[in-house]
C-alpha cells in the first residue's frame, strides 16, 4: 500500500474508515462496501453526479480520464481539493458528498 493511501485514511478519518483496493493500476477508495473516490497516479479523485459536478467545476478541478483506444474516456470523478488535506471538517464534506453520489449510483443503478 502506498505512502499516499496510508495518508489519505488520516485525512478521511473525520468521515469514517475508508479501504483502499487496487484495480487499473491505481485504488478504488471505499467506505462502507461502496466506492466513492480513486487515486490513479498519486492523485485522489472524487465521485460526482450532475448536481454535485458543479462543486469541483467552480475550483477548476479536472475530471479523470483516460485513452482507451485512441479515445479520452471521462468518467465522472473529479480531482479532490487541495483545502481536504489541512481541514478534516472539508474532508469529510467532500468525502460525504461522494459517498452519497455512489450510493445513489450503486442503487439506482446509474453510473
Amino acid at each position: 500500500m502506498s505512502e499516499f493511501i496510508e495518508y489519505l485514511e488520516e485525512v478521511f478519518d473525520q468521515f469514517g474508515q475508508i479501504r483502499a483496493r487496487k484495480m487499473f493500476g491505481g485504488y478504488g477508495i471505499y467506505h462502507d462496501g461502496v466506492m466513492f473516490g480513486l487515486v490513479a497516479d498519486e492523485t485522489l479523485y472524487l465521485k460526482a453526479d450532475e448536481n454535485t459536478a458543479n462543486y469541483f467545476v467552480s475550483k477548476g478541478l479536472g475530471q479523470f480520464e483516460y485513452d482507451k483506444g485512441g479515445k479520452t474516456v471521462k468518467m465522472s470523478y473529479y480531482m479532490a481539493p487541495a483545502e481536504i488535506y489541512d481541514d478534516p471538517e472539508e474532508a469529510a464534506l467532500w468525502a460525504r458528498r461522494a459517498y452519497e453520489v455512489a450510493t445513489l449510483a450503486k442503487t439506482t443503478g446509474k453510473r
